[in-house]
């Protein structure tokens, strides 16, 4: 049997960042409780199996580097050492110095640099005790992790306990997810056939199709249950994004995580990541005060970030809340005017957290390694956005800010509203579109492109999409308006025919065609023909924008 080195390289590789992970986030745990010998022993453990798996494919140098970081853990073991808060942080650049380690090993440099050396250095010095003199306690900045309320204490040494899990590769996950979305086609196809059969036979058959929709559906759902992966492990690895941020601004914080078992589609946790990090690096510069500060306002001298999951709608919906001084509302205004970014002398809640949002926008009376150049909550907007899905802000002063990011459990396939214009057909995502209604005869006769019509009173802005996409309109005489409804701006759409609800496979744009205005994706129909998924969102931008200036006008 021929031996597949690649494979075990790539397992080894796996099972080094899991546990590299793992042991970060015990060494932050550590930190808050540093008697705790259950969490020691996972931190050991993992060293030890990492050194083991390391020396047998001969990577010398992290193999001597966790041979010497078993030293220092052995200490902590045996009581001789103290994880104060100086050896933690060290610890945890241990965990970077190995990750770095990992990565060169697999690119063929086996060797430790000087860097790693002196960590090591560093690590043996600091793990001798130094007796703690009474009366006095430890006062560095630090962070803390806490689970849900309700979590048994044992919960937390789930490090050390391997469940049953099979790895799947990814793409062969996308290329099951691929051959469902063309089943579904082929099956939209056939009903289509079917339903143009005459007779008792068509009848029979189609009944046939509907028991093999069924199957489908049972395919399909099984498919996605395999993507979904729990969002904790996501959540816990801020645990040090936190404990770091606060250490270097002389800050004290305490990370609490619920909902870790909700679950989302795999591709959806790895594209969170960045936008989290933002909002935390924010919630950490912008929210929480100096302890000072905490303890003049009458708060606790160490701040409370939260992050939070549940599923709603169809939806997955993550809350980063903290519990600082809120968002600076004069201070925000006073920097928009000054950017030329508004002219009202007043703005509502919703308009003036919107701008924290815009490119470059900070509030920050000087530029830091944390925040001052506008790009982090600019970031965390595309970001999302690029997921389909919305992010909002909710401040008081003086009780904290929560931001509220709403996605998609996955972006695969999506319940979409099918519309007409001339010969082509546009899909709609369903959870945008609020309703339809006709088109008054008055602004059917005049042909404009966009205009502004009444609904209830109410000004409503609309857009014809055969003038957006170069369409010749079929003179339809009875127009129909899209009302879709995105960030509380709402528009509307105007378009040919109705065809109602479909569940839509996603299909990508080219490279050719990623940069489309009001285009998202494409799907194949029943009929073959390809429809374009139309981004709502830069639609209704584009309407809201050109509504103002008509009115302005």
């Amino acid at each position: 049997m021929e031996f597949d080195f690649e494979a075990l390289i790539q397992t080894f590789k796996l099972e080094a960042e899991e546990n590299l992970g793992r042991m970060e986030e015990a060494l932050v745990a550590l930190e808050d409780s540093p008697s705790d010998h259950e969490i020691l022993h996972t931190i050991f453990r993992v060293a030890h199996t990492l050194k083991g798996n390391a020396a047998a494919l001969g990577f010398t140098g992290l193999t001597e580097f966790a041979h010497r970081l078993e030293d220092c853990l052995d200490r902590l073991l045996k009581g001789t050492a103290l994880a104060g808060s100086g050896l933690i942080t060290s610890l945890l650049k241990s965990v970077d110095a190995m990750r770095d380690l990992l990565a060169s090993s697999l690119a063929g440099n086996f060797e430790m640099l000087e860097g790693h050396k002196e960590l090591l250095q560093i690590l043996a010095e600091e793990s001798i005790v130094i007796p703690p003199v009474a009366g006095v306690t430890n006062s560095a900045p630090r962070a803390t992790l806490r689970s849900s309320p309700g979590r048994r204490k044992e919960d937390v040494q789930e490090w050390s306990e391997r469940t049953q899990t099979l790895r799947v590769d990814i793409d062969k996950l996308d290329r099951m997810l691929n051959l469902t979305g063309e089943i579904a086609i082929a099956r939209g196809r056939i009903r289509q056939m079917l339903d143009e059969l005459k007779g008792r036979s068509g009848e029979e058959i189609l009944e046939v199709q509907h028991d093999s929709d069924r199957l489908f559906l049972d395919l399909q759902e099984l498919v996605m249950k395999i993507r979904m992966v729990p969002i904790g492990p996501t959540f816990r690895q801020h645990a040090r994004t936190v404990r770091d941020l606060a250490t270097s601004s002389g800050k004290q914080a305490r990370l609490e995580i619920e909902g870790e078992d909700v679950e989302v589609d795999t591709t959806v946790v790895n594209l969170i990541r960045d936008p989290l990090t933002h909002m935390l690096r924010n919630a950490m510069d912008h929210g929480i005060e100096s302890p000072e500060q905490r303890v003049a306002a009458g708060k606790d001298p160490c701040g409370l970030i939260r992050l939070r999951a549940l599923h709603d709608t169809g939806n997955i919906v993550i809350q980063l809340s903290d519990d600082g001084g809120g968002l600076n509302r004069q201070r925000i205004l006073e920097h928009a005017r000054t950017r030329g970014l508004v002219t009202k002398t007043e703005m509502n809640d919703s308009e003036l957290c919107r701008l924290i949002f815009e490119p470059g926008f900070s509030t920050a009376e000087k530029v830091t390694d944390v925040s001052g150049r506008g790009v982090g909550m600019d970031v965390v907007r595309r970001n999302i956005e690029a997921l389909r899905g919305t992010v909002t802000v909710e401040s008081n002063p003086g009780a904290g800010t929560t931001l509220t990011i709403r996605l998609p459990l996955t972006l695969a396939i999506i319940d979409g509203f099918l519309v007409g214009v001339a010969e082509e057909k546009y899909v709609l995502p369903l959870d945008v579109v609020v309703e339809c209604i006709e088109l008054p005869a008055s602004e059917r006769c005049n042909g404009a492109a966009q205009g502004v019509v009444s609904v209830r009173g109410n000004p409503l802005p609309y857009l014809r999409l055969s003038h957006l996409f170069g369409e010749q309109s079929t003179d339809s005489l009875r127009e129909q308006i899209v009302v879709v409804e995105h960030h509380n701006m709402r528009a509307g759409l105007v378009v040919d025919a109705l065809y109602g609800e479909s569940q839509i496979v996603i299909k990508p744009l080219g490279k050719l065609f990623q940069n489309l205005h009001g285009v998202s994706g494409s799907t194949i129909l029943g009929n073959g023909r390809i429809a374009l998924i139309l981004d709502v969102l830069s639609i209704v931008r584009g309407v809201s924008q050109a509504s103002e200036s008509f009115v302005a006008a």
